[in-house]
């Protein structure tokens, strides 16, 4: 495929590939940051067009004729993004629960930061905890393994294609149900190692009325907390490599799920 030959079929082809990228791949996590400059988004997606346009490109006798047939093709490559963006932020965003929970326990919802991905307020503990499972996933290749599913598309959903069916519907709410399960699971610990705290405080409050409690209470419970927040890390991790080991088999059940070439008659 020679684009600079302006081969209609081949510019068709082209342009529906830009079009897939631009509006899939950027609505998934670290792709689609705010704080990233629109001039890099824009550099990032010619190049990886460029990249998958000559093995994994769609064909250029998909792209419709008529206006209202494109924008309901525009309209089912926004669905596939969304769908693909929202398993992959329900593990983050189940980590910010979590990083809630904790702040609230810890006293720290006084401190708020900017979320780059959401661009909403967030606490300290789920900012930290938020940076620290970003460069965690892409540490461990979390982003080839998110390019390898979204290379899958291209062979599985044909251009606007996408079957929003029960079946899929189903699925990403499975999904989103561990969302509070991971948040659990990071809170949990800390929360009980916190709520042992206060109940030693409470104990020695009673026996011992003259100690001034509140005054050594927060410090105690923030250095606690901060104790097994440095423990919780080990833990956070195996539970995102454990993800992305199974990111490919993922991605190919949703995809299947939602492609017409897989639908029973």
């Amino acid at each position: 495929m020679d684009l600079f030959a302006f081969a209609p079929e081949a510019v068709l082809s082209f342009i529906l590939t830009l079009m897939r990228v631009s509006l899939v791949m950027f609505l998934m996590p670290v792709f689609s940051s705010e704080r990233v400059p629109i001039m890099v988004k824009a550099a990032v997606t010619l190049v990886i067009t460029l990249g998958v346009w000559p093995h994994l490109s769609l064909p250029g006798a998909a792209m419709p004729s008529h206006p209202f047939e494109l924008a309901i093709l525009l309209l089912g490559e926004l669905i596939l993004g969304l769908t693909l963006g929202m398993i992959i932020n329900f593990l983050f965003m189940g980590i910010q629960a979590g990083g809630e929970l904790l702040g609230f326990q810890m006293g720290f919802t006084m401190i708020n930061f900017a979320d780059p991905l959401t661009g909403n307020q967030t606490g300290g503990v789920a900012f930290f905890l938020w940076m620290v499972s970003i460069l965690t996933f892409l540490s461990l290749d979390g982003h080839l393994y998110m390019l390898q599913g979204f290379a899958l598309s291209f062979r599985l959903i044909p251009p606007g294609g996408l079957l929003v069916s029960e079946v899929l519907l189903r699925q990403v709410f499975d999904l989103s149900t561990q969302l509070f399960i991971l948040a659990l699971k990071i809170a949990a610990p800390v929360m009980v190692a916190l709520f042992l705290v206060e109940l030693t405080l409470a104990l020695v409050n009673r026996t011992s009325p003259q100690i001034h409690i509140m005054e050594i209470g927060f410090p105690v419970k923030i250095g606690v907390g901060l104790c097994f927040l440095g423990l919780l890390l080990v833990v956070m991790a195996a539970q995102i490599e454990m993800f992305i080991t199974g990111m490919g088999s993922l991605f190919t059940n949703v995809l299947r799920t939602g492609s017409p070439l897989f639908q029973t008659p």
